[in-house]
């Protein structure tokens, strides 16, 4: 599905056949023309290739290494199976040596992977991002036998990063979707900050009912524009904790790197209760960190997690000379500025100057300086 995206998204088909071709697997491709539940995609087919399907990762890395794919789409392609034999080694308890590549060292697993390695390279991809992936549910067969959705070694490769399983109870994600994703991408979440120059969708084998079987992946530049993200908003009322409980769970989700932002305001809740509003801003791939931290840090028994959009004026921080030392100053694009609270407290607690006296020299020599 990735390979067909990709030539769907511009990948040049015939320098992708011929660089696969390379690899030496007998292995003839094609590129076909279909729709999923109305939505047009190419689907990529490996045709034949050498029976052998039991290969360790040596093997594999020499076949890539013989090969005349670029050198980026080899290290990418060499990255992806060392992640696989990494996982493979730590389900069934084995050296990375000794791992079989049963499913994934089969010919169409082999070119799968390299194809879209090389894909990304004749695109000239130098970044990617990625979703949050659907495992999907139920149950596969694999040459161990029949497995939960997701295998073993999809869910050892999905480790750390945002997973979730809806549409029909099938096998959505594979180790080698899973191995490709968690091996090449930077990023996880919401779709980046970018100018869109192409869009492919690459067709899976099955046509789903309630879903249309394609993966999608999307091209562009970066804009450096504001920031404008999808978060997850986290709220709970509260009204049986102490203001030190409150203040130590605004620490505890800040410190953790999983809120943005954490903020309390007063309620006043039924029964006349004083009571407090606890605001959470995470990223959609935090959520889940942030949501156990409110349970285990507060007496809430409930949340309300609801998506919103975010966005940010980029900024800078140049640096100004006051009369009690240096003060970081941050800047936004549209001129606003303030400085750095921190380095003023610091310089108020070290020159023993009221801290409003430090604020008002830093913004003082700011002013000067930018004029």
């Amino acid at each position: 599905m990735t390979v067909g995206a990709l030539i769907d998204a511009g990948a040049d088909a015939d320098e992708l056949f011929a660089g696969l071709t390379s690899l030496g697997t007998g292995a003839t491709f094609e590129v076909e023309k279909t729709t999923r539940r109305g939505i047009a995609a190419s689907k990529f087919h490996v045709r034949g290739g050498e029976a052998r399907k039991h290969r360790h990762l040596p093997h594999i890395l020499e076949m890539i290494e013989r090969s005349t794919l670029p050198l980026r789409a080899k290290t990418m392609t060499a990255a992806v199976f060392q992640r696989l034999g990494e996982a493979e080694a730590r389900v069934h308890g084995v050296a990375i040596e000794k791992v079989h590549f049963h499913e994934v060292g089969a010919v169409d697993s082999i070119c799968d992977i390299a194809g879209a390695c090389l894909g990304l390279e004749l695109l000239s991809v130098t970044e990617i991002a990625c979703s949050a992936i659907n495992t999907g549910s139920g149950t596969v067969s694999t040459e161990h036998g029949v497995l939960p959705v997701p295998a073993p070694a999809t869910a050892a490769l999905l480790e750390g990063r945002p997973v979730y399983a809806r549409g029909p109870q099938f096998e959505l994600t594979t180790p080698t979707g899973a191995a490709l994703a968690t091996a090449l991408a930077s990023e996880f979440g919401a779709l980046p900050p970018m100018r869109i120059t192409s869009i492919g969708y690459g067709a899976g084998d099955q046509d789903f009912a309630e879903h249309a079987n394609v993966l999608r992946v999307i091209l562009g530049e970066r804009t450096g524009a504001a920031e404008a993200t999808t978060v997850a908003v986290i709220e709970a009322n509260i009204d049986d904790s102490t203001p030190e409980v409150l203040g130590y769970a605004m620490e505890r989700l800040l410190d953790s790197g999983a809120a943005l932002d954490v903020t309390l305001s007063p309620l006043v809740m039924k029964k006349n209760r004083q009571g407090a509003l606890l605001t959470v801003i995470a990223r959609p791939e935090h959520r889940e960190t942030a949501a156990r931290l409110i349970f285990a840090e507060t007496s809430t028994l409930g949340l309300r997690i609801y998506p919103a959009e975010r966005r940010v004026q980029s900024r800078r921080l140049v640096e100004v000379e006051t009369g009690y030392g240096k003060v970081r100053i941050k800047v936004g694009e549209c001129g606003s500025f303030a400085p750095e609270f921190e380095d003023c407290r610091a310089l108020a607690l070290r020159t023993g100057k009221p801290l409003k006296r430090v604020l008002a020299d830093a913004n003082l020599a700011y002013l000067k300086e930018s004029r």
